[in-house]
């Protein structure tokens, strides 16, 4: 049996160049640093990098690119959702000849399928992975398509490779836990999101880890590392270091997570293809007090 993915498995932003361009470059500094920075596991394109606004030719490019890049120091799931069932194959066959480690897939989001094309589509992901794990994404807001915790376990008893669920409708909290009742033995595991705003939460009901953005993927990590070693009160001070920054990005938009990481040495520009609002003044005042709280928990040789 395969080991189960446990711990932070970070969503890679996508580095532009100034003319929208991918900028590979950056994109292979950013996975050595997050696994310099401690993560269990890397998982892209996401709706973090914006992978809806990346043609599929781009997408196919960034899992290669993340993959060579990791060498196998850890595991790589790529995303593979599209409006289409037919996409969304072609991409998770792609996946698994890169060498990706498993697929993660949020059901189609333009014209939401019934519960019949909702199982046909992940049948047909499950098919052309071949083996390699499933993570169905399940996500609200303007993208998502709500299920039950009820249908959710009935698509993983359908499809056996559905092995995890990604937990972001709101609140995320009481949704990992009304899911991991009624699941029992169906999943592996059960993976946070909300960028991380409610991780010791979500730990301590049962999720087995976080998907997030990366830009303080070592401060998560850190939180997750001494929760599992019972330290439960030194966990909880360092995810209350990270908030602000976290906080500040679910408020202002995706260039403060970039910005993040153009500090921090791993972004050459805060481009985005996602129109987010620039940083004025007020938030980059915000967020230089906010990476001044979470210093202790940076890991300062993550870039070399």
């Amino acid at each position: 049996m395969a080991e189960r993915w446990r711990g932070i498995f970070t969503i890679l932003l996508t580095p532009f160049h100034e003319d929208h361009s991918l900028d590979e470059e950056s994109l292979r500094r950013e996975v050595d640093f997050v696994v310099a920075a401690g993560a269990r596991g890397i998982v892209t394109p996401v709706n973090t990098s914006e992978f809806f606004l990346l043609a599929d030719d781009e997408r196919r490019r960034l899992a290669e690119v993340v993959v060579e890049q990791s060498r196998g120091r850890v595991p790589v799931v790529i995303g593979t959702a599209a409006p289409a069932t037919a996409t969304a194959v072609a991409l998770t066959r792609h996946a698994r000849s890169a060498g990706a480690a498993g697929v993660i897939a949020m059901p189609p989001y333009v014209v939401p399928l019934g519960p019949d094309g909702v199982l046909d589509y992940y049948a047909r992901i499950a098919e052309a992975a071949d083996g390699l794990p499933v993570v169905l994404q399940h996500v609200g807001g303007q993208v998502g398509v709500p299920l039950r915790a009820d249908a959710i376990v009935r698509l993983a008893e359908a499809v056996p490779s559905i092995r995890y669920v990604k937990e972001e409708t709101l609140p995320s909290t009481h949704r990992i836990s009304e899911l991991l009742r009624a699941a029992g033995d169906r999943l592996d595991g059960v993976f946070g999101g909300s960028g991380g705003r409610c991780l010791v939460d979500e730990l301590l009901r049962g999720a087995c880890g976080l998907m997030s953005g990366c830009q303080l993927v070592d401060a998560q990590v850190k939180v997750y590392d001494l929760l599992q070693a019972g330290d439960e009160d030194g966990a909880r001070a360092a995810f209350v270091r990270q908030l602000p920054a976290q906080t500040l990005w679910g408020l202002v938009g995706l260039k403060v997570a970039k910005e993040v990481l153009r500090r921090r040495g791993v972004f050459n520009t805060t481009i985005c293809r996602k129109p987010d609002p620039d940083l004025d003044e007020h938030d980059l005042a915000e967020l230089d007090q906010a990476l001044a709280l979470a210093q202790p928990d940076l890991v300062a040789e993550a870039v070399a």
